[in-house]
């Protein structure tokens, strides 16, 4: 796991790649890649490619990025694992490939690669990456990443150069950058606690979508094509033996977990005591003559807000004898923390689950672990969120022939009595005009609400916009592609291609790295994912049992307890939090931030104040945080 970083001028004799702000972009990661650094720039000053190296498979100095092609066409940087190098290199090695500078690096797998098979070469590759790679010969950069998007890739593309990185705050690092917020952005942040990709909160600055790909020539000429969608390798399972399939989940699940103990140096698991990470420390256990490390994190005192978890978290680690170690945080030290939360993460992820996933990935750093696997996905893959019971139900009744009409008298009546604002109104609206009802597991604010929390201007600006706009391109495809046009299905399939690249696994890639821990993700195996999104709906959700088949895969691997438990996630006791003086110290920034700038409407602001709504107001202090850290007084 890395941080990767370039630039690439369209006219060097006009703007030539600056080795000094090259560096300096580079060393604003140094968290995400403390191990080694690297740096690479032609002699025409066209392209220069730089690289944090965090040591993880072949720790030797061969290994070290940025790496070069033996003939010396191709120069690569990447972050990232490709799991199945090994078996990558056997067959290189088999077309006469036998010239290797490393004994089992990645890295050069992918230069080997792309040599032999082209750009086609991802496809081939088993793993999680944003890959740069330089070809000489044709004087083309190629920006990747992949499948799922648990790897993170930023660019900014002017009429003299393209520039990209792991982070932001590396582009940011160029001091002719202008910084301004990306309002379009904003108004989609205000739905989906981040900014979907192209977007983000930096005017002028991208990210590359999950499964996509970006060829830019020497001229500055740009092709995006995606080149991978799990709708396109579905094979959908027939009604067969639920036994039969749970098996296969199980093997299946294995394997995923056995690849991603790939690597040389120590791996744990963050155990949380629910059913996806407890699978992980079962599965990962088998066969290992090694003790394993898990981690987790508690709060202090009793919480109101949420339960205590680490009893049955406990309860798997004595099970399979792990080294099991725990970390307790107190407000306290969220209020220490925030500050850095905000650098780290380079634009808000208003999901609050940043906090205890920062502290358990510095308790694993701290005990000499580099390398954890999360549970991320299990969720989205078999349906365990127990809202979707709530959409299903309302998906149902939106097919009931109802007129469309009456239902639109139905949300003018409930706006006229002052109800315009709560969920139950805009899924009403969504119904009235055809739209399914779901637009993602993680709502901030409905499109009503948004607009009565944004200032006159913005209302003005967004008035025939909505965040629909965001997801009508990937229920187009879902319609046309997608076999099972179930509800399930396409919630499963809006958060794979959003909530999970932009907001949930961008949160576990920001805290993890911030301690320069990788994050491994078995449940987002794509291997595993197609064949999950094929399962039958009934095995998926059964006797109204989410999860079913999932639970049925690991019933004799975790206790009942854990098993037939109410879940609860990875939660945590924001209700607690804003409380006190916490409380009243972000309601007080959230009005100078009002006062001073024209993004909040005032009286909108302090309506939502007084409802008590402590999610949402955690959502826009993200936002007011990051604003003073990045945006106040340096565009």
């Amino acid at each position: 796991m890395c941080g990767l970083t370039g630039i690439l001028s369209f006219s060097p004799s006009k703007w030539p790649v600056n080795e000094s702000i090259l560096v300096k972009m580079r060393d604003q990661m140094i968290h995400r890649g403390p191990d080694a650094s690297g740096i690479w720039i032609d002699k025409e000053l066209r392209i220069g490619l730089a690289h944090r190296r965090l040591a993880i498979i072949d720790l030797s100095k061969e290994a070290r990025q940025p790496m070069c092609s033996i003939d010396q066409t191709i120069q690569v940087v990447f972050n990232g694992e490709i799991y199945n190098h090994e078996q990558i290199r056997s067959e290189l090695k088999d077309l006469g490939y036998k010239d290797w500078i490393t004994d089992h690096s990645d890295t050069e797998v992918i230069l080997k690669a792309f040599q032999e098979w082209g750009i086609n070469c991802v496809k081939k590759f088993h793993g999680m990456f944003a890959i740069a790679l330089w070809d000489s010969k044709k004087q083309d950069l190629w920006l990747i990443r992949d499948r799922i998007g648990i790897k993170p890739l930023y660019y900014a593309v002017s009429e003299k150069r393209i520039v990209f990185a792991s982070e932001i705050k590396a582009i940011l690092s160029d001091p002719s950058f202008p910084r301004k917020v990306n309002e379009e952005a904003f108004f989609h942040y205000l739905s989906f606690l981040t900014t979907p990709a192209p977007l983000t909160l930096f005017e002028g600055i991208n990210k590359l979508a999950a499964g996509t790909l970006m060829q830019i020539s020497s001229t500055g000429e740009t092709k995006v094509h995606q080149w991978w969608d799990v709708l396109d390798h579905i094979n959908h399972e027939p009604e067969i033996d639920e036994d039969l399939v749970a098996a296969k989940v199980l093997a299946e699940l294995k394997k995923a977990v056995d690849h991603r103990k790939v690597g040389d140096v120590p791996i744990g698991v963050f155990l949380s005591g629910g059913v996806d990470s407890s699978s992980n420390v079962a599965l990962f256990s088998e066969g290992e003559q090694k003790q394993l490390n898990t981690f987790s994190v508690g709060y202090d005192k009793k919480q109101r807000s949420v339960q205590d978890e680490l009893p049955y978290a406990r309860l798997i680690a004595q099970q399979y004898k792990s080294n099991h170690c725990e970390i307790i945080i107190t407000s306290e030290e969220l209020i220490k923390f925030l500050p850095d939360m905000i650098k780290y993460q380079d634009e808000p992820i208003g999901d609050p689950v940043c906090v205890p996933l920062y502290y358990v990935s510095k308790l694993a750093k701290e005990n000499g672990i580099k390398v954890c696997q999360v549970g991320e996905g299990a969720d989205e893959l078999f349906w365990g969120y127990s809202s979707w019971k709530i959409f299903i139900l309302l998906e149902k009744l939106n097919r009931l022939p109802i007129p469309r009409f009456l239902k639109k008298i139905g949300v003018k009546s409930l706006n006229c009595l002052g109800l315009g604002t709560k969920l139950y109104t805009e899924f009403l609206r969504r119904a009235s005009e055809g739209l399914p009802i779901f637009w993602g597991g993680a709502e901030a604010f409905t499109e009503k609400a948004k607009r009565e929390i944004l200032s006159e201007r913005l209302q003005k600006k967004f008035k025939h916009e909505s965040s629909w706009d965001i997801i009508k391109p990937i229920r187009d495809n879902f319609e046309s592609k997608s076999l099972d046009k179930s509800p399930l299905t396409w919630m499963s399939y809006l958060d794979l291609k959003m909530r999970l690249p932009e907001l949930l696994l961008m949160r576990v890639d920001k805290m993890c790295m911030a301690t320069s821990v990788e994050a491994r993700v078995p449940f987002l195996d794509h291997k595993f994912v197609e064949y999950v999104m094929g399962i039958s709906p009934n095995l998926k959700m059964k006797h109204g049992i989410s999860k079913y088949i999932l639970k049925m895969a690991v019933k004799n691997l975790i206790p009942k307890l854990i098993l037939n438990r109410k879940k609860q996630g990875f939660q945590v006791p924001l209700d607690d939090w804003l409380t006190g003086e916490l409380g009243n110290n972000v309601k007080r920034k959230l009005r100078e931030f009002c006062s001073k700038t024209d993004f909040f409407d005032s009286k909108g602001l302090e309506k939502l104040i007084s409802r008590g709504s402590n999610r949402q107001i955690w959502y826009l202090l993200n936002f007011v945080l990051w604003w003073n850290e990045y945006i106040q007084d340096k565009d």
